[in-house]
């Protein structure tokens, strides 16, 4: 690109989001570090911004650089919240004006990519992501760490050893996984527990996330039967509670309403024909999207 070209600038955004997302979990705060990557682009002298041959390079640095400083404050943060924090889940089918719309859905934003994601450190975090997820050199991510490219490349190959790690091998096509939620919705809404107990693997985790503004479990639920008996407990709980098959981040899903709102959404992982992983997200601060998709 020429020298003093500013033009597309406003294109970049989309694949800033998307950065942006998968490095902290939180469609808000990748909001937030978005606009304060463009703040600083046009808080710059107009010679200054002539000066540089690629902006949306430019924008991708700065943003990665407040994600880093958003990871690094959200370790201590997260050390307070209450309970287990999850990432902010994204709406199947969201509307075209909304941010969320703007995000790609593949891999990289499963809940339980975002899961792993979470336990990188923050330069990790960063490396990882932009190198394995968008094909960033290592001398451009050196620049955003302020480590040699050696040393980020060693960063990246730490996280995808975490990643490899916990990554699911299953092969069932979506609409077979699919089948296997559909099945727990039916079950879960007739109160079933042994059909609920036969469709999860007798391994099966469910982790919450209420941030202490919706009851959840603080712990996650281990094990077919805890977690089908933990699942009638809320149904029973919640009269007028209505479930709806959706996607959620790119797995099956069902969104819970109650009152004409979204009260919880919860992302599944089949494994081998039954559910293996459940993510249940209830704070209210991290359905925004899904309430306004409801309307």
């Amino acid at each position: 690109m020429a020298a003093g070209a500013d033009t597309g600038t406003a294109g970049e955004r989309g694949q800033l989001l998307n950065v942006a997302y998968r490095l902290l979990g939180s469609l808000v705060e990748a909001e937030d570090a978005v606009q304060e990557a463009y703040a600083r682009w046009y808080g710059l002298a107009p010679a200054r911004r002539a000066a540089v041959l690629r902006p949306g390079a430019w924008l991708t640095t700065v943003t990665a650089r407040v994600c880093l400083d958003v990871l690094g404050s959200a370790r201590a943060r997260r050390e307070r919240y209450v309970g287990t924090w999850l990432p902010e889940p994204l709406p199947e089918a969201p509307d075209a004006a909304d941010p969320a719309a703007r995000i790609v859905l593949d891999e990289s934003v499963s809940m339980a990519f975002l899961v792993v994601l979470e336990a990188m450190t923050p330069a990790e975090r960063v490396a990882f992501v932009l190198h394995d997820v968008f094909g960033y050199p290592f001398a451009e991510i050196a620049d955003v760490l302020g480590r040699s490219a050696a040393a980020c490349r060693q960063l990246a190959s730490s996280g995808r050893r975490r990643l490899g790690a916990a990554r699911n091998a299953d092969p069932a096509p979506l609409a077979e996984r699919a089948a296997v939620v559909r099945g727990v919705k039916e079950a879960w809404e007739s109160r079933d527990i042994p059909a609920l107990v036969g469709l999860l693997d007798p391994a099966a985790v469910m982790t919450a996330d209420g941030g202490g503004m919706a009851g959840a479990a603080l712990h996650p639920v281990e094990g077919a039967a805890a977690i089908a008996r933990y699942m009638v407990a809320i149904a029973d709980r919640a009269p007028g509670l209505s479930l709806r098959l959706c996607d959620v981040n790119g797995l099956p899903g069902l969104a819970a309403s109650q009152d004409g709102g979204v009260r919880t959404v919860a992302a599944f992982e089949p494994k081998a024909g039954r559910v293996g992983r459940i993510w249940v997200i209830r704070n209210p601060e991290k359905l925004g999207p899904w309430v306004r998709d409801e309307k």
